[in-house]
């Protein structure tokens, strides 16, 4: 999800996130650092002008799923990582006109520490219409250098990558 006080997004961007909005939903969400960087995925249709968003990968949480089942599957679909979920770190709630979701955030480890992460797709939108645009490791430095709009609020205000692990929830 993306913070309120950016500028609002283009009608065609309003296309890519109907599939969101007016409705409450549960996102689950992994948190990955490796040398000393987390793996973050850029989304489009968030900001304007086509800025990219910055965020950890996951997503939609389905009837039928463990919390669990949910971040290994949503990071699959994102990163081609198989994963372990380990501890429960943040909870984030985000609420606008249109959008309105719970986020849950994790720590995550993949299951092959050799294996490398390669830009995925979001099943839920066609190949043209992806919101993922990116996947890269970035470092709190390198975050920090962003317009704050571009990134999630969970990860604006980190030092070092072991700020992660230090839980907090966030309610607006």
């Amino acid at each position: 999800m993306f913070d309120a006080s950016a500028a609002a997004p283009s009608s065609a961007d309003d296309a890519l996130l109907a599939a969101y909005q007016g409705r409450v939903r549960v996102r689950v969400c992994g948190l990955l650092v490796q040398q000393g960087a987390l793996l973050l995925t850029a989304h489009r249709g968030l900001l304007p002008d086509q800025l990219p968003f910055w965020s950890p990968p996951g997503g939609g949480w389905e009837f039928g799923e463990t919390l669990h089942e949910c971040l290994r599957r949503e990071y699959r679909e994102e990163t081609g990582l198989d994963v372990t979920v380990g501890r429960f770190l943040h909870l984030h709630e985000f609420k606008n006109d249109t959008l309105q979701a719970l986020e849950l955030f994790f720590e995550v480890k993949p299951t092959d520490p050799a294996a490398q992460p390669r830009l995925g797709t979001d099943p839920e939108h066609a190949a043209g219409a992806q919101l993922l645009t990116e996947l890269a490791y970035l470092t709190p430095r390198q975050l920090a250098a962003l317009p704050i709009a571009q990134v999630h609020p969970v990860l604006r205000h980190i030092i070092s990558p072991d700020d992660v692990y230090i839980p907090y929830n966030l309610f607006r």
